[in-house]
């Protein structure tokens, strides 16, 4: 069985070339980008040291955050190791924009798990959620993996809504990634309408796959983690919030105190992270998407149904597969645990996670805790039994650890 896979991951490899070849140019546009934000924003060394207390307008994360806005094409930027993870700056971002009686209308259907709860529309009932604050939510699910355009429209016509949201990425659903091009349609429909509303972009997974990022295409604000793509698996903690000046400043208030907003913050030893992290970004996006395009050919060569094809159009770097059964999708994920330069002789089994409904298997052997731009794999325990998997910081460590999942599966 395992030169038969041998065998076959030689045969994908030669069929998926010019698909990988058109992941090279993108990298390499989105290299040149990072690099002439470094130098036309003078990154110095000196802003590679650190503050502790207060980090009163420390120079360091300042320049950061002038790197991020240049990159991004946003007149501000907040990047913060005080952001935990991608679910904790959203919330930071919904609870800075909304107020008690607003209404928030997310155009991509139902938002990922842990959001829901931020929300307040999931089972799991919390009494900090925005529903708990009288924050009303409405959505409108995507047609055909598309937005529907008429609805939000008219919608919109009410001019009784507060911020839109968008999630760019699939999260535990079936339906498509978004691509940069319907972001950018959607935006100019709906500015059609109404010229005030907050567009806000939920950018995880998706930095760096295309060219071009929400803000560029008439996004208000966007939201991301840096233990996924930005962070290359070199930053090992943090968020970043980019977007209109007036907008980041009131999601600065609420992460640090009115009145304070932006000047405090200590970066606590990791700026050379960021900064390092930031500068690999491409390359390991890059990575990523090189191996789950090849997961992709494998899989479906097995027989599996898998999206997106190897060959599609790529919004973000998660590969779904569709497994059929419980113990299909534990095997999978466990491969890929096995797979793994850490922990690579634990065994993970599907168990409960606070902020998701159903019980969830997560195969991770990674250098920094839940850093899902290195290679991981996960699903929610529920019918029809999908594992979503990303990352991969080399392209040739990631495929190593997906034949190892495809033979543990196949034993």
């Amino acid at each position: 069985m395992k030169e038969n896979i041998l065998e076959l991951s030689k045969q994908v490899e030669e069929q998926i070339k010019p698909i990988l070849e058109k992941v090279d140019i993108v990298c390499e546009k989105n290299s040149k980008k990072v690099l002439e934000a470094f130098q036309e924003c003078r990154l110095q060394e000196s802003h590679l040291n650190s503050s502790t207390g207060y980090g009163i307008d420390e120079p360091g994360r300042n320049k950061i955050e002038e790197i991020y806005s240049h990159i991004f094409k946003a007149e501000d930027s907040l990047v913060r190791a005080q952001l935990i993870s991608g679910t904790h700056a959203l919330a930071i971002t919904l609870s800075a924009l909304l107020r008690p009686g607003d209404t928030m209308l997310s155009i991509s259907g139902e938002p990922y798990d842990t959001l829901q709860t931020v929300i307040g529309i999931g089972k799991t009932i919390s009494n900090s959620s925005l529903k708990a604050f009288n924050i009303h939510y409405e959505q409108i699910d995507l047609i055909e993996n598309d937005f529907a355009i008429l609805e939000i429209q008219e919608r919109l016509k009410k001019q009784d809504i507060k911020l839109i949201e968008i999630q760019r990425s699939r999260g535990y659903s079936t339906r498509k990634s978004l691509t940069i091009e319907k972001i950018e349609k959607v935006i100019e429909a709906i500015r059609e309408v109404d010229k005030d509303v907050i567009i806000m972009v939920d950018n995880c997974y998706g930095e760096f796959v295309q060219e071009r990022e929400p803000i560029e295409v008439g996004a208000d604000i966007a939201v991301g983690s840096l233990m996924k793509n930005l962070g290359a698996g070199i930053a090992n903690s943090g968020a970043y919030i980019v977007g209109k000046k007036n907008l980041i400043a009131l999601c600065a208030e609420r992460l640090t105190s009115p009145g304070i907003g932006k000047e405090i913050g200590p970066s606590l030893n990791q700026n050379t992270l960021f900064i390092k992290g930031l500068f690999f970004a491409p390359s390991v996006v890059a990575s990523s998407l090189k191996t789950v395009i090849f997961a992709s050919g494998m899989l479906e060569k097995l027989g599996y149904q898998v999206e997106p094809k190897y060959d599609e159009v790529r919004a973000d770097i998660v590969q779904t597969i569709h497994l059929g059964t419980e113990e299909e999708l534990v095997k999978f994920c466990q491969g890929i645990q096995m797979g793994s330069p850490i922990d690579s002789d634990v065994i993970p089994y599907p168990g409960d996670m606070g902020g998701y409904e159903d019980k969830v298997i997560m195969a991770a052997g990674t250098f920094t805790q839940g850093s899902t731009i290195e290679l991981s794999c996960d699903g929610p325990i529920r019918d029809p039994y999908i594992a979503y998997m990303q990352g991969g910081l080399t392209y040739e460590y990631g495929k190593l650890g997906v034949l190892k999942a495809i033979e543990q599966m196949k034993k």
